[in-house]
């Protein structure tokens, strides 16, 4: 029965027959006058008249389209007058009115047949439910640097719908299959409907869902599969634990949709099951075994769809992602998965044997990611990735030497492209093995299909970048005089892609490896410079851009050859398509002038700076690719030229500026043909939240990223010049941009630029100036203010960075004791917030089952706080520096901190966080640090017999810090630390790599005690003596100076220690000397010493530098000839 007047039902009717017409001279008006005479006027009678019509219309059409705009409208933003927040358009109505519409919803449900229908009121019903369950919280999306701000309150906070979960109980137990098809489907959507039940109420509800009777078309059981996977997703993880004994009857499910070759639906369960091995991979542990099994025949079934047997491979690629172990104890996982992705990858080329389909396609990046092939590849890739190589490696090489072999070329197709896969997930083992791989690689260069030679040169392409550092130089001559003759390639993909995979090699190749190929390699890609086909061209250009980068000033001998080429491209008009060979061409002349620098380009520099002005200047349409490279353009030539850059900064500022200052372009996205319509649009991130859809323009926000980057790089080369510039960009770019929460790369580009932007304005003005003084007064407020607002953890770090560089910078006493009260404000919270992440990490860790590995994610977050910690560590050590002992006051406020994080016996890197405060304290405060001995004393003792290196070596440090800087306060103390000193030099793994840097820091902290404290010292000469037995001192080159000054000291007095061990002493410095660890006036009046030991001893000095190894025999020679 309608609860509104007959002309309003009638009118509204009218409307939506409109509103759906194909013709736009009725539609526009009736979409202007919804928006006009009811969304904006009288929104209520709007609902409910839309509700009537979905229960009175005899038309599907009209009451599934009114379903839909219920939707859309009743969940648009409004903003009630005197009310700042926006609202959800149905949360601002009546309380009756909501009542009224949402029973009327409920009854249009049950009465609805048509199940196309049946799903949009579902849908609708599923909006309004979210608005009474998603817990009442304001959502806020702002930038104050740029005004941009929306705030949304999307919930009904104090308000309950009873009757929706007892109707859809009630729906799902319905003998109408699409009543409990329903009910499913929205608990979907509202997954919160159900959480607050008792799981028994629930295991209930989806066991019957799961076992519903209607298995020929199986669409309760999936709507339920799918239910059970959101509202196991919203489940905190310690309930999920009560659900993990469904998964039998989840997995029940599948295997009749298998041999009913029934892929839609199989592909849709596949779904659900991902999305839980994503949330709880070990649920599925006692019949893992069963479900690869299942999976492998999924993808071995060729009568399924690919997207069936490619969603079956991508659930246990899942598992590999989310519980690697599980997958390495299973005893077939392994070898049927390398197995299938092999199968797979041979599925490439069809109904094109010959490759001329492939060969004449002009589209290199044609999307190929549905294709099974494709699928392989990525999934052996993360195989590789999250298994390791001892897992992968031996299966795969099980199967590749006979695909290598196969008369197929798919069989060597996928064999080579196996190998570009693994190779970065198995590079410690493949490494080793080079030469084996490259025995099947090389030869396919010559293949006789011209696929397999591009596979060819794609494996040889990625082993360069994943054993970059062991290929270039050890493997030169096999992979170059190779590859670089399949640049004469007939196929013009073949010749380019050989030329990219030549990008990959030179771009990791040093000089020298390059210079003998120089020749050979620019012929070839000269020739090619003249192909008919504009992408072998570009690439060409790109690999001569890469070459001339690495072999720097080698390059110029062909310098006279190739930028004449480059400067007609630049000179020439040149149509549309052909804008991006000119950007290449422009990359590759500014490399070039990188390369040889601006001596040996003479007059040419000026050149091409004033025709890339000129083609900046023509420039006009803003999808001009032109205009990308150009910007980097000049600022290769600002390095390039230096000073002599100046007169053209103006003209590359005002379009770097713009970029720089571009405002996020933001969204909000109320209806699903919006969403479609941005989703298509390239440059656009879609951001679901709480039901709507927020747009990101991420091309506005990259090219922002890339010109504050740009922004560094001329403050860097010009510095004092610079400085017209420094102020408006961190007045209107910068400091605006530290809190640009749209894109972290963004705020991460600003913190990196305010050191380098206040060193130019310094460089200007000096270092006492009072405009630098005033521009340090506006930018320290915002960098303390950011220290407490940056959300995410790894740019936080960057921003305690950004701090403690502009405050080297800027240099003494530039903190006031507001500023370092507002610093130790930061700190205090960033540090509360770092505790309460590690106590959630840690029981979290507590509820993981036996076996149960750290998840990506958790390892990510843990190495992302060790970055936090270590970065303000560095602010403090700065701020001590900087500020010595007016710091003290601030900073005795975290002592709290300090005592709780050196007695973690957990977390090492807290214990080290700590000391190494405490270093500080010492080195910068003098004796005034006594007054926290209490908080000093038993953590330095303690540390120095610490097992962990880093921890041993800070303490170890402080040790020496305290002789050397505490004065006689410290001495008793000092003096008492000797023998843990002495254990940690004495200790069996003392010199090994990890340790031998906490074991130099020992022994250059016993010489700094024995010179300042010896008074203090019992049995000083035989502490001295096995003291010299501590040396050499070859890896730390802070300690060594300390160690070796002291040693040079006992020579020049003649100790009795140094004369009972000469050839010890003089060797040690001869090893300190070798190793770099000695070096100006410390090396000089410790090799005097040592000479006059030598001479006073006897010592062969230049007999014992011959035992020395050649290369380095030149470097300690000269020091004593």
């Amino acid at each position: 029965m309608s609860v509104l007047p007959a002309e309003v039902g009638s009118a509204l009717a009218r409307l939506l027959n409109e509103l759906s017409s194909p013709e736009n001279g009725i539609r526009v008006p009736a979409e202007e006058q919804l928006n006009d005479e009811w969304v904006a006027a009288r929104p209520d009678i709007l609902l409910m008249g839309l509700v009537e019509q979905i229960q009175d219309s005899q038309e599907p059409a009209i009451r599934s389209f009114a379903a839909v705009l219920f939707r859309r409208i009743a969940t648009k933003s409004r903003k009630l007058p005197g009310v700042e927040d926006s609202r959800e358009l149905f949360s601002t109505l009546q309380q009756a009115q909501r009542i009224a519409i949402r029973q009327k919803l409920l009854e249009c449900l049950q009465s609805e047949t048509l199940p196309h229908v049946r799903h949009k009121i579902g849908d609708a019903v599923a909006e309004v439910a979210r608005q009474y369950t998603e817990g009442g919280k304001l959502t806020e999306l702002q930038d104050p640097a740029f005004g941009k701000r929306i705030l949304l309150i999307i919930c009904l906070a104090d308000e309950k719908w009873p009757e929706l979960l007892q109707a859809l109980f009630i729906a799902s137990q319905s003998p109408d299959v699409g009543q409990r098809e329903s009910a499913f489907r929205i608990f979907t959507t509202t997954p919160g409907i159900i959480e607050q039940q008792h799981e028994s109420v629930v295991i209930g509800s989806f066991t019957k869902g799961f076992k519903d009777p209607d298995v020929s078309l199986c669409k309760v059981r999936l709507a339920a599969m799918e239910a059970f996977a959101s509202f196991f997703s919203a489940c905190p993880k310690k309930t999920q634990k009560k659900y993990y004994p469904l998964v039998p009857e989840i997995l029940n499910i599948l295997p009749p949709l298998k041999e009913a070759n029934d892929s839609e639906n199989l592909t849709q369960a596949l779904m659900a099951l991902i999305e839980l091995a994503e949330e709880a991979p070990l649920m599925f542990k006692s019949l893992f075994h069963n479900l690869v099994q299942f999976s492998v025949m999924v993808m071995q079934d060729k009568e399924l769809s690919d997207q069936t047997r490619q969603n079956a491979l991508e659930l246990m690629g899942t598992f590999a992602d989310y519980s690697a172990a599980m997958c390495r104890k299973d005893p077939s996982y392994t070898s049927d998965m390398v197995t299938q992705c092999l199968s797979l990858m041979t599925d490439v080329g069809a109904d094109d044997d010959d490759a001329s389909e492939w060969n004449a396609t002009e589209d290199l990046d044609v999307e190929e990611s549905d294709l099974n092939h494709v699928a392989g590849e990525q999934a052996m890739d993360r195989l590789a990735n999250k298994l390791g190589g001892p897992v992968i490696l031996p299966p795969t090489f099980n199967w590749l030497p006979r695909m290598m072999t196969s008369t197929s070329w798919r069989d060597r197709h996928a064999a080579l492209m196996a190998i570009s896969a693994i190779s970065e997930g198995c590079r410690d083992l493949m490494v080793g093995e080079l030469d084996k791989v490259l025995d099947l690689v090389v030869p396919a260069l010559q293949d006789s299909h011209p696929r397999v030679r591009w596979a060819g040169c794609n494996a040889l392409g990625q082993m360069s970048t994943d054993f970059a550092g062991t290929m270039q130089p050890k493997y030169h001559s096999v992979v170059l005089p190779s590859i670089i003759p399949v640049l004469e390639s007939p196929e013009p993909r073949i010749q380019s892609h050989a030329a990219a995979a030549l990008v990959n090699f030179c771009e990791e190749a040093e000089k020298v490896i390059l210079e003998p190929y120089l020749d050979d390699l620019l012929t070839r890609l000269l020739v090619l410079l003249q192909s008919p086909k504009r992408y072998v061209q570009e690439q060409a250009l790109s690999t001569i851009a890469t070459i001339a980068d690495s072999a720097e000033t080698a390059f110029g001998k062909y310098y006279d050859t190739l930028m004449p080429l480059l400067f007609n491209v630049l000179r020439e008009e040149q149509s549309k398509e052909y804008r991006l060979l000119r950007a290449k061409a422009m990359e590759c002349a500014t490399l070039i002038a990188l390369a040889v620098g601006k001596t040996r380009m003479g007059q040419d520099a000026i050149n091409l700076v004033q025709l890339l002005g000129t083609i900046q200047g023509n420039i006009t349409e803003p999808d001009d690719p032109q205009s990308q490279y150009l910007l980097h353009c000049w600022g290769r030539m600002c390095r390039v030229l230096g000073q002599d850059f100046v007169p053209y900064l103006s003209g590359v500022m005002m379009p770097l500026m713009e970029l720089a200052g571009a405002k996020a372009d933001i969204q909000l996205l109320d209806d699903a043909e919006q969403i479609s319509n941005y989703q298509q649009e390239d440059g656009w991130e879609l951001v679901p939240l709480k039901g709507k859809v927020i747009g990101i323009k991420t091309s506005t926000l990259e090219e922002k990223h890339m010109a504050i980057e740009l922004i560094v790089i001329y403050a860097q080369q010009l510095e004092a010049a610079f400085e017209p510039y420094v102020a408006e960009i961190l007045e209107k770019v910068v400091l605006p941009g530290l809190a640009f929460f749209f894109h972290d790369p963004v705020r991460v580009a600003s913190a990196k630029s305010v050191p380098v932007l206040l060193n130019s304005y310094k460089k200007a003005h000096g270092e006492r100036s009072p405009q630098l003084a005033k521009l340090w007064e506006t930018t320290v407020e915002k960098l303390l203010e950011v220290l407490t607002a940056e959300p995410a953890i790894d740019t936080l770090a960057e921003m305690y960075q950004c701090f403690y560089e502009s405050v080297e910078v800027i240099g003494k006493n530039c903190l006031t004791s507001t500023h370092m009260a507002a610093f130790i404000e930061a700190a205090k919270s960033t540090l509360e917030e770092y505790q309460l992440r590690v106590k959630n990490r840690d029981d979290d860790f507590q509820d993981t089952e036996e076996g149960e590995e750290l998840s990506e994610e958790d390892m990510v977050a843990i190495e992302d706080d060790q970055n936090l910690l270590s970065d303000m560590n560095k602010a403090f050590h700065t701020i001590f520096k900087n500020q010595e002992t007016s710091f003290l006051p601030a900073w005795s406020r975290l002592l709290p901190f300090y005592d709780s994080f050196i007695t973690s016996q957990t977390d090492s890197t807290q214990r080290q966080w700590a000391l190494c405060i405490l270093d500080d304290v010492l080195e910068f405060c003098g004796d005034q640090s006594w007054s926290y001995q209490n908080h000093i004393r038993r953590p330095l003792l303690d540390g120095v017999g610490d097992d962990v290196p880093a921890n041993r070596q800070a303490a170890c440090y402080g040790v020496g810090v305290a002789a050397q800087k505490g004065g006689p306060l410290w001495s008793d103390f000092v003096a008492e630390c000797l023998p843990g000193l002495f254990a940690a030099c004495q200790r069996p793994d003392a010199r090994e790599e990890d340790h031998v840097f906490a074991t130099e820091n020992a022994c250059a902290s016993i010489a700094k005690i024995l010179q300042t404290n010896s008074s203090k010292v019992p049995n000083v000469q035989e502490v001295v003596s096995h003291w010299l037995q501590t040396l050499p001192v070859t890896n730390d080159e802070e300690a060594a100076p300390y160690a070796y000054m002291f040693l040079a000291q006992l020579i020049e007095q003649g100790n009795d220690a140094v004369r009972v061990a000469p050839d010890k002493a003089f060797t040690s410095v001869v090893q300190a000397l070798e190793a770099e660890t000695l070096q100006g006036a410390t090396a000089q009046r410790v090799v005097h010493a040592a000479k006059e030991l030598a001479k006073a001893v006897g010592i062969n000095a230049l007999r014992l530098i011959a035992t020395l190894p050649p290369e380095t025999q030149q470097n300690v020679r000269r020091y004593f000839t």
